[in-house]
């Protein structure tokens, strides 16, 4: 289940925040490395594009994993960029859309905030889930199969 609009929020403002804190740095690269159908507000989820295209480092053909640019000036320019000019991050993007950028996000963001930020990330709600029961119902009864081992069939 993708996070919601509120969890969206705290998760663009930690990355736009705290680039500068070394604590955070990796785990913002982890974030930055995540699918974007992690986001489920459409806005937000271009906001992390810009984010996730913007501070990625120069990357060579070869199949190396995905680096960052977190830290410094080039983070805070790019953070700036889709503050101040929105219509860079995305052609529907007002100012409005992304005041909450670089102001960080509160106490209650913690590394255990960030963990369960990642459950819900990758999180499948319970009830597309099919069960066992639930799958055997939809097959039909279980007698029907006992009989159709006890027919003899042709060879």
């Amino acid at each position: 289940m993708p996070l919601d609009a509120e969890l969206g929020k705290k998760m663009l403002q930690l990355i736009t925040s705290r680039y500068d804190d070394r604590h955070w740095r990796k785990k913002i690269e982890k974030t930055l490395s995540l699918p974007q159908s992690g986001v489920a507000d459409p806005i937000q989820q271009q906001i992390f594009m810009y984010l996730k295209l913007g501070l990625k480092a120069y990357k060579s053909r070869r199949a190396d994993p995905d680096s960052w640019i977190i830290g410094g000036y080039a983070t805070k320019e790019v953070v700036e960029r889709a503050k101040f000019q929105p219509h860079l991050v995305g052609s529907s993007l007002k100012k409005a859309d992304v005041p909450f950028l670089g102001t960080d996000p509160g106490d209650e963001v913690t590394e255990g905030w960030w963990e369960e930020m990642l459950v819900q990330w990758f999180d499948v709600p319970e009830e597309d889930r099919p069960t066992d029961d639930a799958a055997e119902d939809k097959s039909g009864d279980s007698s029907r199969s006992e009989n159709d081992e006890n027919v003899k069939r042709p060879v």
